[in-house]
């Protein structure tokens, strides 16, 4: 035996003689479960002792630790259990006292970090999967993780200051980004089917704010007049304003572009695509005659009579018959016989 486990062994003797134990007058665990009779020394491969029988499982890496690591006085009803009485706090209590919340007895990363923001209120989303930890989180050590609200302006306060397409400061915008901005979005590109959908040829200047908003981003107009009426004014193919054409753009253009423009003529008026009328024309003006206004048209200068104000042969029968276009359309809204 050496000197070592001599003396040892006259210690523990001793204190046996006495009556007492090292581990405190509670402890009540056989020794053998620990030591054996050779030594006092603890071997970790024949200790039988299971530390599931106390409060605190061993599991993880505390299963290799040694006992006098954490049982440093040997009286082990004094042994602490919770996390940072072992370890130290290296969040410096921004993070509380629940180590196991982010970490476990396996390892120290932490791999669940989306589902904890989402347990905070703040999804990682968007823009915001693939940011470090200390992009948002600024420390010395960047291992201070405080409280840095959940509002994008607490984060964003510089991008809000700093842009100028248009000026947020200047124009009085508010700081909830997220009334104009997309969270799910990967950069600042506007949500603008929150206000008007952006779609066929404005899409191609949803980066060009100015296009629209000439007067700033308040009381913009979202009806197509209210953006083309300078279009509407110089329309001369046909005169718009002349023709008196209606302003409801959509009526006849689509979002695509000015041109071909989608008119609905025999649905809303009279077909000419269709019956008797297709191939009959080449040109508006063969009907529309009067080039200032588009809601008067002539059927008597294709189809004449050879007797103008008289009734003839076709018409005998009708009672108050006159020879001009409006009664013909009256009495032939589809131009048939």
């Amino acid at each position: 035996m050496s000197r070592f486990n001599i003396i040892w062994f006259i210690f523990f003797s001793s204190i046996s003689l006495w009556g007492q134990s090292p581990h405190g007058q509670s402890f009540e665990v056989d020794c053998a479960k620990c030591h054996n009779a050779g030594e006092w020394q603890v071997s970790m491969d024949s200790i039988t002792f299971d530390h599931s029988e106390t409060e605190f499982a061993l599991n993880g890496e505390h299963i290799n630790v040694s006992c006098i690591k954490c049982h440093i006085d040997m009286i082990f009803s004094d042994t602490p259990m919770d996390c940072n009485d072992c370890h130290t706090d290296i969040h410096n209590q921004t993070e509380g006292n629940d180590c196991m919340r982010c970490h476990n007895t396996t390892t120290w990363i932490v791999d669940n970090i989306p589902e904890l923001h989402e347990a905070n209120g703040f999804s990682l989303t968007g823009a915001h999967v693939g940011l470090r930890c200390d992009d948002c989180h600024f420390s010395d050590s960047n291992l201070r993780f405080d409280r840095i609200g959940n509002d994008c302006i607490n984060c964003h306060l510089d991008n809000y200051e700093r842009t100028s397409q248009p000026d947020h400061m200047a124009a009085g915008y508010g700081k909830e980004c997220t009334m104009c901005h997309d969270a799910f979005g990967t950069n600042w590109s506007v949500n603008h089917d929150l206000f008007y959908p952006l779609v066929g040829a404005h899409a191609r200047i949803e980066n060009d704010c100015n296009k629209c908003h000439t007067n700033g981003f308040s009381n913009t107009p979202n009806t197509c007049v209210g953006c083309h009426q300078a279009n509407y004014d110089a329309t001369t193919d046909p005169d718009h304003r002349a023709a008196q054409v209606s302003t409801e753009c959509n009526m006849c253009h689509s979002e695509i572009a000015w041109r071909p423009a989608a008119i609905d003529h025999d649905g809303q008026y009279f077909p000419i695509y269709s019956g008797k009328h297709e191939g009959e024309w080449n040109v508006c003006a063969d009907c529309h005659t009067n080039g200032n206004s588009f809601a008067i048209f002539s059927c008597i200068d294709c189809h004449e009579h050879s007797h103008q104000g008289e009734l003839d042969g076709d018409h005998d029968e009708v009672s108050g018959y006159k020879y001009e276009s409006n009664a013909c359309f009256a009495c032939h809204p589809t131009g048939d016989e």
